[in-house]
């Protein structure tokens, strides 16, 4: 941020459970507000405690609009959603994909919501790898079930690779690997230097998910230099742009397929490596921060 900008980053004092302490939350926010609230994390609601010209709301997802419970999905909506984004200002998201998802369950102006994605922090460098064709290692970041970890054990099914996962395997999960007899390893509870070293020693990028705000593991990979095979839905063909291979997740075939173009082809390859280096550099921290910046000014100007 420019020296102009004071800055005093704040933790809610009260684990975000139950409604007593979600209450505490939003009384805390009341009595801590500077001239711009900026909510950058999944506590909307204290939205409800601040300034409505002073607050700036950040949403990064609203994969919680789809809780099964009604009565669940009802409240989320209502408090995480609705009544969040009339309390703000402004209110910015990560990809146009949320835009879209947010426009329709919220009724409210479209230009209210500001399209800011998601930065990749400098630690982040290009690491220029050998691609093992014989037996390549590909990288799967994420087991929730939107992460579609399923399917793309179905899809390498009998292939010749070493399957990385990073999070933590349900029992399902570990059974359809060991049914599947792949090679797989998988880590959990990582610090940044730990992912980063993951994504350095792996050949490939696998994110192949039915549901994602943004898709950071995306620009990961093609920040370090790794090929990406990823989604041709939601929020993923925004995010990699023209550097990646693109799938329909919900087709075992099509992941196969595309996995199989980025380990045979090497020239398709190289040129999605090269293609990845140049969309990354959207996701400068710099450009983010311009960003952000106009919108504080604009929030202190028309209040």
């Amino acid at each position: 941020m420019p020296e102009d900008i004071e800055k005093q980053p704040l933790i809610a004092p009260y684990h975000s459970q139950g409604l007593l302490p979600r209450i505490k939350n939003i009384l805390w926010a009341r009595r801590n507000q500077g001239d711009v609230n900026h909510i950058t994390g999944d506590i909307h609601y204290i939205a409800l405690g601040l300034k409505k010209a002073k607050t700036i709301l950040t949403i990064h997802d609203i994969g919680f609009i789809d809780h099964p419970n009604p009565a669940v999905r009802m409240m989320l909506k209502l408090f995480w959603l609705s009544l969040p984004i009339k309390r703000s200002a402004i209110t910015t998201v990560i990809s146009e994909s949320t835009k879209r998802h947010i426009l329709r369950h919220v009724r409210c102006n479209p230009s209210k919501i500001v399209v800011i994605p998601n930065a990749i922090s400098r630690n982040w460098k290009r690491n220029d790898k050998p691609f093992n064709e014989a037996y390549p290692t590909l990288l799967h970041v994420g087991t929730k079930f939107n992460k579609n970890l399923e399917r793309t054990i179905q899809a390498v099914k009998g292939l010749k690779l070493h399957l990385k996962i990073i999070g933590k395997l349900t029992s399902e999960q570990e059974t359809a690997l060991q049914e599947c007899a792949i090679d797989y390893s998988s880590h959990f509870n990582i610090v940044e230097a730990e992912l980063m070293r993951h994504y350095e020693t792996s050949d490939m990028l696998v994110f192949c998910s039915t549901l994602e705000g943004f898709g950071l593991p995306i620009i990961e990979a093609q920040t370090v230099g790794r090929p990406v095979v990823t989604s041709n839905i939601s929020a993923m063909p925004e995010t990699a742009g023209e550097g990646a291979c693109f799938v329909d997740p919900y087709d075992v075939n099509s992941i196969r397929e595309g996995i199989l173009k980025v380990i045979r082809d090497k020239e398709y390859r190289e040129s999605l490596v090269e293609k990845g280096f140049a969309n990354a550099k959207r996701f400068d921290p710099e450009v983010a921060a311009r960003q952000y910046y106009e919108v504080y000014k604009k929030a202190l100007k028309e209040r």
